[in-house]
């Protein structure tokens, strides 16, 4: 198979004019690239891959259960929270060494009052202000987000702490958001399929010769083929016209094209065979004979170049020389 402009249907991929007009140039059937187009811009669904049925065995569902069993203590500290376990963590150091209170005070700057209030907390938690109740009052909302995130995926803080404060909710948006930060980590989107060939990509692989082809693309044309019945025959009746134009085999080979094309169900195609069969000599003679007007408008082509090259303020007289001194 040949393809237009790419070494085929249209003629070899960088032949100018003056190459035409040496040799006669083979039957350019760009009506029938053109149908080719329309056949597969008809059949565009085809082009898709088919979606991947999910593995039953594989688990593809955002691991949200071991996530969302976060404890309100384990999420991230703000800078007061962590001020207060530092400063614990130090004065209780402090105090195992012997130092009294208004030691450890004149040595920190601190008032005596807080020192001993830092010593003798058995935990920093119970120093943070508000920490018990505030966490309290959103441990009663957790299950309602692992219900939102498990079974209805909804990772969006701020839609989930509307629904929290319709529901009853006085805490801070912060809370919510810090809690859902590991979801958001958690949950994986989907890689997204392949785009799929455009109609001009397609319509250049079957029509292109398949010993042009790369092994990436032969490999495609084989998918789209293997899954759209329409594009296969249309390949198959393309590849018998490309061999009947190559071997110059019209004169046998033309018409039982043409029956076969007509009898199947492809307008496009039977569209083309009924332009050719008004014109069925001449088709048939080239496909058949070693001559055509390549030549002729190879020549045409020059003296238009030669021609619209000189902006038009070239006369007839200083024209016909110019055509008849430039080399062909």
């Amino acid at each position: 198979m040949l393809s237009n402009g790419h070494g085929g249907f249209g003629g070899r991929a960088g032949e100018t004019h003056r190459e035409q007009s040496r040799q006669g140039a083979p039957a350019r059937p760009n009506n029938l690239c053109r149908a080719t187009e329309d056949v597969v811009r008809a059949h565009r669904a085809d082009l898709h891959e088919p979606e991947q049925e999910p593995d039953p065995t594989t688990n593809t569902e955002p691991s949200v259960e071991t996530v969302a069993m976060v404890p309100i203590a384990q999420l991230p500290d703000s800078l007061t929270a962590t001020r207060t376990r530092e400063r614990h963590a130090l004065i209780q150091e402090l105090a195992g060494q012997g130092m009294t209170i208004t030691a450890m005070s004149q040595h920190l700057g601190l008032d005596r009052k807080t020192v001993r209030k830092y010593r003798d907390a058995d935990s920093p938690e119970s120093l943070i202000n508000g920490r018990r109740s505030r966490a309290r009052s959103f441990e009663e909302f957790v299950p309602y987000l692992r219900h939102r995130v498990r079974n209805d995926h909804v990772t969006n803080a701020v839609q989930l702490f509307a629904e929290l404060q319709a529901r009853g909710y006085r805490g801070s948006r912060r809370t919510v958001r810090r809690y859902m930060e590991p979801l958001r980590a958690a949950v994986t989107t989907p890689a997204l399929p392949p785009a799929p060939p455009t109609v001009r990509e397609v319509t250049r692989l079957i029509t292109s010769h398949p010993e042009r082809l790369t092994e990436e693309e032969t490999t495609q044309l084989k998918a789209i083929l293997a899954r759209s019945p329409q594009l296969t025959k249309l390949a198959e009746h393309m590849t018998a016209f490309a061999k009947m134009m190559m071997e110059r085999t019209g004169a046998k080979g033309l018409k039982p094209w043409l029956t076969a094309v007509l009898t199947d169900d492809i307008p496009q195609l039977r569209s083309f065979a009924r332009g050719i069969e008004r014109d069925l000599d001449a088709v048939t003679n080239g496909l058949s004979l070693p001559y055509s007007s390549g030549a002729v408008e190879g020549n045409v082509t020059r003296v238009k170049a030669l021609k619209r090259g000189r902006y038009g303020r070239a006369n007839l007289d200083l024209l016909r020389k110019i055509i008849l001194c430039s080399p062909c």
